[in-house]
C-alpha cells in the first residue's frame, strides 16, 4: 500500500480580486512507496510546494483524491506520522535550539525525559550539538536550515516530507542531509522532498517526478528516465600542432592542450589516429551522457511552448 498517493488532483486559486481560476495542478496522479527515497523536482511555481499542501492536509483538491497511510482526506491520526519541513519555516527567534524542539516535542504529547533525550540526539545528528543554549536569532541561515530539519524528526515519523531541504546549506551542510535521508531510509523511512538541486536528487533518489506547469511529465527511476545512449565524447589532447584535426569540434583551448568534441566512432578513431608519430598525448575521453538536467530542461522547454489546457471540466 503505497505511503501517499494522489489521484488524478486539480487545483486552482484565485486572488480576492480576480474572478479567473488559475490552475496550479492539472490532473497529478502521483504514488510515493513505502521506504523509498522519492525525489520532486520541477521548475518555480510549477507547483511543488501545492503538491506537498494537500499532501499534509493544509489546503484541498478542487478535484480528485489525497490519501495518506491508506486513509484519505489526510485525517489528524495519519499526520501524526508525518515529519514536515516547509520551504521557508518560521522559528521563534527567542527560543535557544533546544527549546524550539523541546517545544515541537511537546506538541506530539512525547514525555519529558523522552523528549530530552531526543533533543540532544537530533541537535547532534544535524551537526548543532554545541548550539543547542544559543538563541535561534543568532543562528546562521544554514543552522536554521539544520534546526528545522531536526523539528522535521523530532516525533520519529515515517514519513518525510522536506520542500527545498538543501535551500542555504553549503557543500558539507548539504553532505550532512544527504547522510541523514540516506539513514532515514536504512531505518525504512519514507523521505518525499523537493529540490532545484539535481546532482542531490540523481545521488540519492530511488525514484524522481518532474512537475512541469502542474502535470507530472515523467516519474521513475533516474536509469528509467534518462537514456544511457552516449551521444558524444569529449576528448582532452596535449600537444596538438598547430591546433590541426581530422575532425571534431574544439570545445576549447588552453596553452597546448585542446578540448574535443566528437560525435561518432568513426571520428574518434580518426582523432586517435593523429597521435601517432604527431608528437601529441592523449589525455583523456570522456563519454557524454543525457543528465536528470537534460531531461528537466527539454520537458520544461517543451511544455512552456504548449499553451496549457484549462481543467475546467474535471473541477465540476
Amino acid at each position: 500500500m503505497p505511503v501517499l498517493e494522489l489521484k488524478d488532483v486539480h487545483k486552482s486559486y484565485r486572488s480576492h480580486l480576480s474572478i479567473r481560476k488559475h490552475w496550479v495542478l492539472r490532473g497529478l496522479s502521483l504514488s510515493i512507496e513505502p521506504g523509498e527515497i522519492f525525489g520532486f523536482i520541477g521548475t518555480n511555481g510549477a507547483g511543488k510546494t501545492t503538491t506537498i499542501k494537500l499532501a499534509l492536509g493544509l489546503i484541498f483538491p478542487d478535484a480528485g483524491s489525497v490519501t495518506l497511510f491508506g486513509q484519505e482526506g489526510v485525517p489528524a491520526e495519519a499526520r501524526r506520522r508525518v515529519g514536515f519541513l516547509p520551504e521557508n519555516p518560521y522559528l521563534y527567534d527567542y527560543l535557544t535550539g533546544e527549546e524550539f524542539l523541546d517545544f515541537h516535542a511537546r506538541l506530539f504529547g512525547i514525555d519529558a525525559p523522552t523528549r530530552r533525550a531526543r533533543v540532544r540526539e537530533l541537535l547532534g545528528r544535524v551537526g548543532l550539538a554545541n548550539r543547542g543554549d544559543r538563541q535561534l536569532r543568532h543562528y546562521s541561515k544554514g543552522m536554521l536550515q539544520r534546526i528545522g530539519l531536526a523539528q522535521a524528526l523530532i516525533n520519529d515519523p515515517d514519513l518525510v516530507i522536506l520542500d527545498e531541504p538543501m535551500s542555504g546549506l553549503d557543500p558539507i551542510g548539504r553532505r550532512e542531509v544527504r547522510d541523514i535521508i540516506l539513514e532515514l531510509k536504512s531505518r525504512g523511512r519514507t523521505i518525499f522532498f523537493s529540490t532545484h538541486i539535481l546532482s542531490d536528487t540523481e545521488m540519492i533518489c530511488d525514484r524522481v517526478g518532474l512537475l512541469v506547469r502542474g502535470s507530472l511529465k515523467a516519474v521513475g527511476r533516474i536509469d528509467e528516465l534518462v537514456s544511457r545512449d552516449i551521444p558524444y565524447w569529449e576528448v582532452a589532447l596535449q600537444g596538438v600542432k598547430n591546433g590541426n584535426l581530422p575532425c571534431g569540434q574544439v570545445v576549447s583551448r588552453r596553452d597546448d592542450r585542446l578540448l574535443v568534441r566528437v560525435e561518432s566512432p568513426a571520428d574518434m578513431h580518426r582523432i586517435l589516429a593523429t597521435l601517432n608519430g604527431g608528437g601529441a598525448q592523449l589525455v583523456s575521453v570522456t563519454p557524454g551522457r543525457q543528465s536528470l538536467e537534460d531531461l528537466f530542461i527539454r520537458e520544461a522547454r517543451a511544455s512552456a511552448a504548449v499553451p496549457a489546457e484549462s481543467p475546467e471540466r474535471h473541477a465540476r
